[in-house]
């Protein structure tokens, strides 16, 4: 009869339906033998192939096995279910246990800081922008007005980067200030950015100076920009950073980059602090990014993160922010 041995069949059946023990194996032997491409299936698809006096007795002994797989199913399904809630029942939990603590991690409080200022700064219209870590120098310094014999140029106070690139040496950036050029390179006035990052310096490191620190630079360029509207936007930053009370100045000082030029200090408990440099932007910078000589006017600020924070908290040492001592961050 056909070429199914249906004793052997129902045989093999009956041996792994006696391993059946879960219900991903009950589920496996069911279609095994009852699915759409189960063994069940094939015998009755070959019954057209088999001879008029053949077929009666496959499909009855087909039927039978059948029978004989749901039978199985359906009981073990049962016994399964069965030990289910048996099980259940014997399980016990004890709703009044404290739950099992995950502690969570937080931001550093020096990304904090510079979401916090940045913040400020977006408050009044300015848009984060961000710059590369390794810059080239006409970006870091030729562009900002610093000339080829400036100390700072010195390999004794830059890191200067090993590189195959003719024609242009590559450094990790000394400020932010090298994105301002890069700002104005791309980008055709009015804006006003707030650049954050990461600056080095080969300092000897101590409770004040570290080779990597952050800055946030700032910058603003349109038309008719006055100084009066660098020390108005000053201003309102410290008050909203360091309260409505609180006192300040502006310093005549130095930089490169711009012409005139200030440092800014706040009275600090006992005594005045220095907490940014700013300026209007000098027109040889604007030359270097070819803009129309006259045209625009702008200006420019730049803070360290690490000293508003130190300033904000009563840190004295720099060296706690990179120690990741989890008793100092937990602080913040």
């Amino acid at each position: 009869m056909s070429d199914w041995n249906f004793k052997e069949i129902e045989t093999t059946i009956q041996q792994e339906a006696a391993l059946l023990a879960d219900a991903k194996g009950l589920e496996d032997f069911r279609i095994k033998y009852l699915g759409r491409k189960g063994l069940l299936a094939q015998i009755y698809a070959g019954m057209g192939q088999a001879s008029p006096e053949e077929r009666p007795l496959i499909g009855k002994s087909a039927n039978a096995l059948k029978v004989l797989v749901e039978g199985i199913v359906a009981q073990k399904k049962q016994s399964l279910d069965g030990q289910s809630r048996q099980a259940l029942t014997k399980e016990k939990i004890d709703v009044t246990l404290p739950g099992i603590h995950s502690p969570l991690g937080h931001q550093h409080i020096l990304t904090q800081m510079i979401d916090e200022i940045c913040g400020i700064f977006e408050s009044m219209g300015f848009v984060v922008q961000e710059g590369p870590e390794i810059e080239t120098e006409f970006n870091n310094f030729e562009a900002l007005n610093i000339p080829v014999d400036h100390p700072s140029r010195d390999a004794f106070d830059t890191f200067y980067v090993d590189t195959k690139v003719v024609g242009q040496k590559r450094l990790l950036r000394s400020h932010t200030s090298p994105a301002q050029i890069r700002m104005m390179q791309n980008h055709k006035p009015p804006f006003a950015v707030i650049i954050p990052g990461k600056v080095y310096r080969p300092d000897k490191v101590d409770a004040t100076h570290s080779s990597m620190f952050h800055q946030i630079e700032g910058l603003l360029v349109d038309k008719d920009v006055k100084f009066s509207d660098l020390k108005g936007l000053v201003c309102v930053f410290c008050q909203k950073f360091f309260g409505e009370k609180v006192k300040m100045r502006f310093r005549p000082h130095f930089f490169p980059f711009t012409e005139p030029s200030a440092e800014v200090d706040i009275y600090w408990k006992k005594g005045w602090l220095e907490i940014m440099g700013c300026g209007m932007v000098h027109p040889k910078v604007f030359a270097a990014v070819d803009y129309p000589k006259g045209k625009y006017t702008g200006l420019a600020f730049g803070m360290g993160i690490e000293r508003m924070v130190m300033l904000k908290y009563g840190i004295n040492d720099i060296r706690y922010f990179f120690e990741n001592d989890v008793r100092f961050l937990r602080q913040f």
